[in-house]
């Protein structure tokens, strides 16, 4: 390689997009949606594209905080960049469900949630502390976007994943955790929707801050359907889950009447972004995000009308499948027509 692709290749691991593990929790999650639908084959080929990519971004992550560890710590400790890195977390959780239910390797799903939690930890209160301590702060219009909301994706993971586990299992401890994660993930995300919405409501709104992460607005809510679904669906394996059912359930509406109602607003502004205000549609990784809220959004659904009974609905996980690979397929393509543009011109 010459140097300047060697510079080529170092400013891409230096520069490495904070959120690019939404790869992952797209391609897994719509993973699980195929799988429920009996598309067994598209779910494997989705699950192998999945692992790669979580394979490959690891390392990547990886030689960027040993090549570039300032660089690193200055996304981690961003206002509008680090909480980016919980997709790392989110990942994790969603690859491990899909090895689970795809595949059935029950072993895999135990060692990604415990890696899970250690990702939580270190990620979720290096970020926190550091906006809460540094000075001086940006205000709402420059540090908050909707990569806030993967403190609730994050933490519902750890449910998500726990939940499944806890299906399989009887273990008091596990249970008080998931329901910890599945409480404290609602939690946070009032928090957080309260901020976005009084940013979006009460300061001016350009069209290139409408991005893609907005839509984990409507993925934070989706993902906590599904952490309840689950959760409700291992009562039989836990006195503790049974006694709270009602109030589980309750919460499990709630969040789905919530993502419900956000996936309009989402779509009236992309429209206003990309053809009213004439943002050019280029692909970025962000765009992950996008796919992620689809596939999760069918795949809670489905698990929700399980869990409380609901016969009614059972179209709307394959209609969000369908929109869900759609997306994927354009994110990929954008994706795929980016790298072989870098190619090209590394060699040059």
């Amino acid at each position: 390689m010459n140097s300047v692709g060697r510079g080529a290749t170092s400013s891409a691991i230096a520069t490495l997009f904070p959120g690019y593990f939404a790869l992952v929790m797209a391609t897994g999650i719509i993973a699980i949606a195929a799988s429920q639908q009996k598309l067994t084959w598209l779910a494997s080929g989705l699950y192998a594209i999945a692992v790669a990519a979580y394979a490959i971004l690891v390392c990547l992550l990886v030689l960027r905080i040993v090549l570039f560890p300032r660089l690193f710590v200055k996304d981690l400790t961003d206002h509008a960049k680090g909480f980016a890195f919980l997709t790392v977390v989110a990942a994790s959780n969603v690859l491990g469900a899909s090895s689970a239910v795809v595949h059935g390797w029950w072993g895999l799903a135990w060692t990604l949630w415990w890696i899970s939690l250690a990702q939580w930890g270190l990620l979720v209160y290096s970020t926190l502390l550091a906006v809460v301590i540094h000075s001086p702060k940006p205000g709402l219009a420059a540090g908050l976007n909707g990569s806030w909301f993967l403190l609730t994706v994050a933490t519902e993971s750890v449910a998500v994943l726990g939940a499944l586990l806890l299906g399989r299992t009887s273990n008091d401890l596990l249970a008080f955790t998931v329901l910890s994660a599945f409480a404290l993930g609602i939690v946070l995300y009032l928090i957080v929707m309260t901020m976005v919405f009084l940013r979006w409501t009460f300061h001016e709104l350009e069209p290139t801050e409408a991005d893609p992460p907005a839509w984990i607005a409507a993925g934070a809510v989706a993902i906590t359907v599904l952490a309840g679904a689950n959760i409700l669906l291992a009562k039989d394996k836990s006195a503790r889950i049974a006694r709270l059912a009602p109030s589980i359930e309750g919460a499990v509406m709630l969040a789905w009447a919530t993502a419900t109602f956000w996936f309009p607003l989402m779509i009236a502004i992309g429209v206003w972004r990309h053809l009213i205000r004439r943002v050019p549609l280029r692909y970025h990784p962000s765009y992950w995000a996008l796919v992620f809220p689809l596939g999760m959004y069918g795949v809670a659904v489905f698990r929700m009308r399980a869990a409380i009974a609901l016969t009614a609905l059972g179209w709307l996980p394959q209609i969000t499948l369908g929109a869900a690979l759609i997306a994927w397929v354009a994110a990929f393509f954008g994706l795929a027509t980016h790298a072989i543009q870098r190619l090209r011109r590394r060699s040059i």
